[in-house]
């Protein structure tokens, strides 16, 4: 299922730009090290001969050849007898095959798009680079931080203030991921037999967390063309639920972005039910068509609960998220946080606060290479699989596919055994149903997205068809 490539001399010379020169072949060494680790050079790629390269880089040959040596001497690249330069990775591709999310023969061999997660971007390992070197000043106290290291609440309470949500740094609490911080908010504010309203379909993780303390999930639809406000007061009426857990920017799995005027009228409708809004933010730093984004649902609702998460907009590994409460309720979400976990790595934390220092720096390059894969995987839908429906969503990590009929897992099966993994629409259903849709996240290169479309192209004739291989299907562990 291996995709072996070549990427020219031109395109390797835009990607890495505008590499360090101090000396020179260990700045290229570097610099394509890390378009290898990140993915934007995939596994197996041919790179440029050597004389090809330092015609389009104007360097010296000697230059490339250290380079090139360099990336052999670390893992990162192989020579092969009469064919050229090949990138790979210490340990092979099963570096990254983590065996509860692809524990089945061949798993690492296959296109994921099950997690709807992209590599990380350039800025993520210099930020790393720094924080290791503020590190040593932590050691000498107990390294806790129930609340989170004081310049990343600043930090992150500064992106509200940006946002028309003035916030103060004793707002926000820090925690290992917005999964972490769920489970904390529905530990603090829910007991056994409390309804929770929940979109469906939803993100399943997070209402796993919402469930597990005990609550009751009320689901109310998202259509495909966006929120049923008719339906959320009904909903409301009916349950009476102490929290209602929403996803306004780019909705997972959907993409809906909800609009002010629909946020002012979902306010008003959860302040007449006496119900507190958990907002989900994990894809708001996400617009790709350079729209200005609607104020936080928070500043509609102040008694909301807001939801935030870097690893969507920099790196899933970062593994941090934070909680921004009203006034008053954080001694509340500190006693239940403490039974849960006592605090977030104090290395990622600084690379949080060092990533935010950057401001639109590494998340601007984010949003261009996920505009591009968004395009690619529309394009590829469009022209191969005609048939299929969908709104293209204008941020986000993923498209929400309608199935000409109720096919969407006997699809995903049969897409497994072409070595494409997606999610079917019943994974995201709160009651029950969905399987006319399928999840398909854009978070690979380009020139996967294009294989993954031949593949479900295929597996789609073959399903509708009725020429699909039969056996029992069988749920992944799903992180994003």
């Amino acid at each position: 299922m291996s995709m072996s490539t070549a990427i020219s001399p031109a395109r390797t010379a835009a990607l890495v730009g505008d590499f360090d020169r101090s000396p020179a072949y260990a700045g290229l060494a570097d610099a394509l090290t890390l378009l290898i680790g990140d993915g934007r050079i995939g596994l197996g790629t041919r790179l440029p001969s050597e004389r090809e390269l330092t015609d389009a880089l104007g360097v010296s040959r000697t230059t490339v050849t250290r380079a090139y040596a360099a990336l052999r001497d670390t893992g990162y690249a192989e020579a092969r007898r009469g064919a050229g330069t090949f990138t790979r990775v210490p340990g092979g591709r099963a570096r990254a095959h983590d065996r509860a999310l692809l524990p089945r023969a061949g798993d690492h061999e296959a296109i994921d798009l099950n997690c709807a997660a992209s590599s990380a971007p350039p800025g993520v390992a210099a930020a790393y680079a720094e924080a290791a070197t503020e590190l040593p000043a932590y050691f000498g106290g107990h390294g806790y931080f129930p609340a989170g290291l004081p310049e990343l609440q600043a930090a992150i309470a500064a992106t509200y203030d940006a946002r028309g949500l003035p916030t103060a740094p004793d707002q926000v609490m820090v925690t290992p991921g917005a999964l972490s911080a769920a489970a904390i908010v529905a530990q603090a504010f829910t007991g056994p037999g409390d309804r929770v309203l929940v979109e469906s379909p939803v993100y399943p993780n997070a209402t796993l967390s919402i469930r597990n303390g005990g609550a009751r999930l009320a689901g109310v639809p998202v259509d495909p063309d966006g929120w049923d406000l008719g339906a959320v007061a009904a909903a409301l009426r009916q349950t009476s639920p102490r929290l209602a857990y929403l996803i306004p920017d780019f909705q997972n799995p959907t993409g809906h972005l909800m609009s002010e005027q629909q946020r002012e009228q979902y306010a008003a409708l959860l302040r007449r039910a006496g119900t507190v809004a958990v907002v989900d933010e994990a894809h708001q730093a996400l617009p790709l068509d350079g729209q200005e984004m609607p104020r936080p649902f928070a500043a509609f609702a102040p008694d909301t609960i807001t939801i935030g998460s870097a690893s969507k907009t920099y790196w899933g590994g970062l593994r941090l998220g934070w909680i921004r409460a009203p006034h008053g309720q954080m001694d509340r979400l500190t006693q239940a946080r403490v039974g849960l976990d006592l605090g977030a790595p104090v290395m990622e934390q600084l690379v949080l606060a060092r990533l935010l220092a950057r401001g639109a720096e590494v998340v601007d390059v984010h949003r261009d290479r996920l505009r591009e894969q968004r395009d690619r995987l529309a394009a590829g839908l469009r022209e191969q699989l005609p048939d299929w429906r969908f709104r293209l969503p204008a941020g986000g990590l993923a498209l929400w596919v309608q199935l000409p009929g109720p096919l969407g897992t006997a699809l995903t099966d049969e897409a497994e055994r072409r070595g494409v993994i997606i999610a079917p629409g019943p994974v995201f259903a709160a009651e029950g149903g969905l399987d006319q849709f399928v999840r398909i996240p854009w978070t690979r290169p380009p020139h996967v997205m294009d294989e993954a479309v031949t593949r479900l192209a295929a597996a789609w004739t073959a399903v509708r068809d009725g020429q699909a291989t039969t056996r029992r299907p069988s749920a992944r562990v799903m992180v994003a």
